[in-house]
């Protein structure tokens, strides 16, 4: 009886295009934060655990040059979210949609800061670590 291991299919690539990180965020980002308003009525740590981790999966799945994207794309997301779904449950009353969706931003504002931090320190690192030493040949 031999143990044979089976082939697996080896992914190809060094990692997620830019596109491919949006996608993903936003999708990942949308779902959850859906899920928590439509059981909780209202966002919260889950939705800011989801956001820290997909600057976290951005970075860490996506090609050399994604850093921007996947810093870029989370609060984007997030906030395209709130808003529509904010303008779907409420109507167009102004006065609500702005209430409600600066409630939401600022409910996960702790979560938003701590993945930007993250999230600029290592497109920084990223972009420093690319540029040539300044060390002279003395």
């Amino acid at each position: 009886m031999s143990t044979e291991a089976p082939n697996r299919v080896a992914i190809t690539g060094p990692g997620l295009k830019k596109q491919g990180v949006v996608v993903l965020q936003t999708l990942f980002i949308a779902l959850f934060t859906l899920l928590e308003l439509w059981i909780r009525s209202g966002v919260g740590i889950v939705t800011g655990v989801v956001l820290c981790l997909a600057v976290f999966g951005g970075v860490r799945l996506g090609r050399a040059g994604t850093r921007y994207v996947s810093v870029v794309t989370p609060p984007l997301a997030f906030a395209g979210t709130i808003l529509v779904s904010v303008i779907l449950s409420g109507g167009f009353k102004i006065s609500q949609i702005g209430i409600d969706f600066i409630a939401a931003l600022a409910s996960v504002a702790p979560y938003l800061i701590i993945s930007a931090l993250y999230g600029w320190f290592m497109y920084f690192n990223e972009k420093a670590k690319s540029r040539p030493s300044r060390k002279s040949a003395a």
